[in-house]
């Protein structure tokens, strides 16, 4: 099964900007040839490094944890209804996959405040979810506890004061999706925003008991959901997929793309890890199926949080000696080869349009480019 990374043109909201607090800045010290380290060849010799394409310590840059989940706390039987007894606690609000943001933020409001303004209202929150602490060097006190509000329905931002739910939301406020705020957000508001996005979509998909149909209870904080018929325990899933860079032997990389053949979105192939398979397994399965390309080696690269619904995108950089590449057809539409003068010149150009900063996608093409690839400017 395949996953599309790249947006078709126009239609990327963010193309061009910078979230390294999303999946990975690349900045171009990362690319000083003096921080990269040799590769090794199958025979185990030492061969000189290149910048482009070569292995590192942290082969994509890795942000530290913006929030302590609190997985222990959160097992306290009442802990979150003792949790907005106590006063001080944010909440962050979110319906329909979309959350409360404002300039270039997230809109927190007090959480016992805010329940006992919807209570009783069409707008009373369907699920209250601990989202955990912040910790030192996120973009809040150290100690700042969050909740989340899912709401069965969108409330009017811009109604009248009166209204008591908007009280306390800053003007000019809206309901935006991830894709549309990522590039504006820090990286405490982005972590948060993927956390909640993750959970909500789970509990939205497994409000039943899959065992004997009961409907099941959240529990522990709201990551865990029980069946009161059969006592079963059942737990956020997190689907994985591998998301893959193809370099051929004349080191050219092929990049795909579905839909119309004469769509100009090209990118890194991904698809998802079956049952009983490996991820290196997944790799060759994946690009033989899609492309018809043989891989002969991969190397795992680093991971991207994708809950749209509950994916973990894992990235890899995989070799082959093949120069031909058929896509099948369905999932793949079309495949081409690239050097590193053509790729850059081809986005120049507005021949092609690769994946924004959004994606791990950008993170492990400007892996194997060796540096950041220019974006066409938005006036030509």
């Amino acid at each position: 099964m395949s996953l599309a990374e790249s947006p078709e043109p126009g239609n990327a909201e963010i193309n061009g900007q910078n979230i390294g607090q999303t999946i990975g800045e690349l900045d171009t010290e990362r690319f000083d040839t003096g921080q990269l380290h040799t590769g090794q060849l199958d025979t185990g010799q030492t061969i000189p490094g290149q910048p482009a394409n070569q292995l590192r310590d942290t082969v994509l840059p890795a942000r530290p944890a913006m929030i302590d989940r609190g997985s222990a706390a959160r097992l306290k039987p009442g802990m979150l209804e003792e949790l907005l007894r106590s006063g001080g606690v944010q909440a962050m609000i979110l319906s329909r996959r979309q959350a409360l943001v404002s300039g270039e933020g997230l809109v927190f409001l007090d959480a016992a405040g805010l329940a006992s303004r919807l209570k009783g209202t069409a707008y009373a929150p369907e699920q209250v979810i601990y989202l955990g602490t912040a910790l030192p060097g996120a973009g809040a006190a150290a100690g700042t506890q969050y909740v989340l509000f899912i709401l069965p329905e969108q409330f009017e931002v811009r109604a009248e004061p009166f209204e008591p739910h908007v009280e306390g939301i800053p003007a000019g406020a809206q309901w935006a999706g991830f894709r549309e705020v990522a590039a504006q957000l820090d990286a405490t508001d982005t972590a948060l925003f993927i956390e909640a996005s993750a959970i909500a979509n789970w509990h939205a998909t497994h409000t039943h008991c899959p065992r004997c149909g009961a409907a099941t209870v959240p529990e522990a904080g709201g990551w865990v959901r029980r069946c009161p018929s059969d006592n079963s325990e059942h737990y956020p899933r997190t689907d994985p997929a591998i998301i893959v860079t193809v370099v051929g032997p004349d080191d050219r990389l092929l990049l795909g793309g579905g839909g119309p053949l004469d769509s100009r979105n090209y990118s890194t192939l991904a698809g998802f890890v079956e049952p009983g398979e490996s991820l290196e397994q997944a790799v060759v399965r994946e690009i033989g199926e899609e492309v018809g390309v043989r891989v002969t080696a991969s190397q795992y690269l680093g991971s991207q949080s994708w809950p749209f619904p509950a994916s973990l995108m894992l990235g890899f950089t995989a070799t082959t000696a093949d120069t031909e590449a058929t896509p099948d057809g369905v999932e793949v539409t079309r495949a081409r080869w690239f050097s590193r003068t053509e790729l850059q010149d081809a986005v120049l150009s507005g021949e092609i349009v690769i994946s924004s900063r959004l994606s791990i996608a950008r993170a492990l093409i400007e892996h194997w480019y060796g540096g950041i690839i220019q974006d066409r400017p938005e006036s030509a």
